[in-house]
């Protein structure tokens, strides 16, 4: 089966079609409509077999988490998301891992009606690179600048149970309650971005971003960005019933702040308007305030007592040990 053939048989008829699309997969390039009230949004990551998921990674959760952490990124944006373009780098040409590859990306592309409009394949180390592309109304993109003295900060989810699931994968914890243990592998496999809740989001909040190096190094960027600080009250952080049954609670505070995957939502919104947080979401979106945003530059955690919470490691780097730039 020569490139082509591939393309034709794992990609070009298992994702949406859009009208928006005017040309698609099978050119030198694609071509899309915008329209001219709307901003285009665009990101792009790379996913590293044995970085960025254990070789035990189930295929289909490949090919799924290869989009969903593309659409975080959007969310954290308050875009919609439209098409997207697929490298994929591959060791080999076996039929099965391809066809469950696919069904992963392409049942995360249904949900979010995102288009495969592109892409390139070739042979080498398990590589997956997805560019992303959406749009917002103009002039109301989410950034991670904003925040502004006052404003509380809010996550979505749970976090933290992403970070005990690729430890329980690796072997470096052990969970003996079944059904915690595949909750809490199925959080890091199966993360369910947040593009919903980022549009709806759109004329409330100050500032956002995704959670995928962890919290403390994620807040870090808005608070970098707005030139502000901030304090959370531990107590607060949204901990699984999983997570803490699972881990000493210290443990469980530095796995939500520090362990990074989660892929929910952090934002900040001015007190004036946090009364409509209750109405603007989902009913089923958990969403908590776990600080306030100060003068006071910098990042300080305190617990229930009062007392400021050291936190050795703030998130993942990718060239280094900690992720505090």
């Amino acid at each position: 089966m020569n490139e082509f053939e591939r393309i034709n048989t794992f990609f070009n008829a298992h994702y949406p079609k859009r009208d928006d699309v005017i040309l698609g997969i099978g050119d030198d390039a694609a071509i899309c409509r915008i329209d001219a009230r709307q901003q285009l949004v665009v990101s792009v990551d790379t996913l590293v077999a044995g970085v960025h998921f254990p070789e035990e990674t189930p295929v289909f959760a490949i090919g799924y988490k290869a989009l969903a952490v593309n659409l975080s990124d959007l969310a954290a944006m308050g875009a919609t998301p439209a098409w997207m373009t697929l490298a994929l780098t591959c060791p080999h040409h076996d039929p099965k891992w391809w066809a469950e590859f696919t069904q992963g990306l392409a049942s995360l592309a249904e949900q979010a009606q995102v288009s495969l409009i592109g892409g390139d394949t070739t042979r080498g180390t398990l590589t997956i690179t997805i560019q992303i592309m959406g749009t917002v109304p103009a002039g109301c993109g989410l950034r991670r600048s904003g925040a502004q003295v006052g404003d509380g900060i809010y996550v979505t989810g749970t976090l933290g149970d992403a970070g005990l699931g690729l430890a329980i994968v690796q072997n470096r914890h052990v969970v003996s309650e079944e059904k915690y243990r595949n909750y809490l592998i199925s959080r890091l496999f199966y993360p369910n971005p947040r593009w919903q809740a980022g549009q709806l989001l759109l004329d409330i909040a100050s500032s956002a971003v995704d959670i995928s190096d962890g919290l403390a190094a994620d807040l870090g960027h808005i608070l970098t960005a707005s030139d502000v600080g901030a304090s959370l009250q531990l107590e607060n952080l949204p901990l699984s019933l999983p997570l803490r049954q699972s881990v000493e609670l210290s443990e469980a505070y530095r796995l939500a702040l520090s362990a990074g995957d989660d892929y929910e939502l952090c934002f900040t919104v001015p007190e004036a308007l946090s009364p409509l947080l209750p109405n603007l979401l989902p009913p089923t979106l958990r969403c908590t305030r776990i600080g306030t945003i100060e003068t006071e530059k910098g990042l300080r955690c305190f617990d229930a007592q009062g007392k400021l919470f050291t936190l050795n490691q703030t998130g993942y780097q990718h060239f280094g040990h900690s992720s505090s730039e």
